[in-house]
């Protein structure tokens, strides 16, 4: 999913129906595409999409919390206070899309990609997210406070105000990334850093470790 920049290139784009209907709870959406507009407070909770498409759609507020997402594509879409906790997605693209104020708490994330992306104060705490890549995108003030990274990578990235309290990193990947991490320094064993990071970060390691650092 992650290598389609357009909608004509999805493998399932001719079998999509365009949708403009209302949402309803615990419903299943199958090839489905949603183009254009202003969704304000969709409730979808607990509902499935399957290889569905989003295209220049906003939504306003809105759950879909405890939702299953396979196969989704969306690219110019906004995303703001929208409650995505403990949502479920699977092979999802993000492309040129904006989310700001969401919920997010205790999802997971498989093989999902955000590539010039914006996303803006979204708690991620308690989050699994495995295979993921944050291509391109601006995290700011984005909380990953308890969550697990495996296999992450923010390639071209920059982290501002990002939150790693308590988080795990398997092999997460920050090489190429901006990094200015608001807390969690000390979390960040298991994580890939290349040479010029590990230098900026030094003085900060040297405090949380308590080390002092003085020149004779």
């Amino acid at each position: 999913m992650d290598s389609y920049q357009e909608l004509s290139e999805l493998p399932f784009a001719s079998a999509l129906v365009s949708h403009d209907g209302g949402w309803r709870p615990d419903e299943t959406y199958d090839a489905v595409h949603v183009d254009g507009g202003t969704l304000e407070s969709a409730g979808a909770v607990g509902s499935r999409f399957m290889e569905c498409a989003f295209t220049q759609v906003t939504f306003d507020g809105g759950s879909l919390r405890r939702s299953r997402l396979s196969e989704v594509w969306l690219r110019d879409v906004r995303l703001v206070a929208t409650d995505l906790a403990e949502s479920d997605w699977l092979d999802a693209a993000f492309v040129s899309t904006v989310i700001a104020g969401a919920q997010a708490y205790n999802s997971n994330l498989r093989r999902v990609s955000f590539r010039g992306c914006k996303i803006d104060s979204v708690n991620f705490r308690s989050a699994t997210l495995v295979d993921v890549v944050f291509d391109d995108c601006l995290l700011r003030d984005v909380d990953f406070a308890g969550a697990t990274l495996e296999r992450t990578r923010f390639p071209g990235s920059r982290l501002s105000g990002v939150d790693f309290t308590k988080a795990t990193l398997k092999k997460a990947d920050l090489r190429g990334a901006d990094l200015d991490i608001s807390a969690g320094y000390d979390s960040l064993r298991g994580a890939i850093i290349d040479t010029a990071q590990l230098i900026d970060l030094a003085p900060t390691f040297a405090q949380v470790l308590g080390i002092t650092v003085k020149d004779v």
